[in-house]
């Protein structure tokens, strides 16, 4: 599956890239939204992967923005943030998020995850 994971953290990034290559996926690595909106002209993910606080676009908008594009209009998209709060997960589940995992994160989890949504 081609996953596209968004994160501004260097370590989250290859830690989520290191855990779904080595159960198959295929990754794609965008380090804020406005890159991530950038990587999809060459790449066409099955799942995306977010982070909530980035610079230049964070994730709400960036989720808000997917959703407005036919290529990811339905795609599952998951938040991986440090952010828990109801009030933060609704606003997640309003831009049109599918999921949200906290970090840190358990790889499992994460991969259980995507096959949950991706189903």
């Amino acid at each position: 599956m081609n996953i596209l994971i968004v994160d501004d953290s260097r370590t989250i990034r290859k830690l989520l890239n290191d855990t779904l290559e080595s159960v198959g996926h295929t990754v794609c690595q965008a380090e804020d939204g406005v890159d991530a909106l950038d990587k999809l002209e060459g790449f066409s993910p099955q799942v995306i992967i977010t982070d909530l606080n980035m610079p230049r676009m964070d994730g709400l908008e960036l989720v808000k923005k997917l959703r407005q594009i036919d290529k990811t209009k339905f795609l599952p998209i998951l938040f991986l943030t440090t952010e828990g709060s109801l009030e933060v997960k609704e606003k997640g589940r309003r831009a049109g998020a599918t999921g949200w995992l906290v970090k840190p994160f358990d790889a499992n989890r994460v991969v259980s995850a995507i096959e949950r949504v991706s189903a």
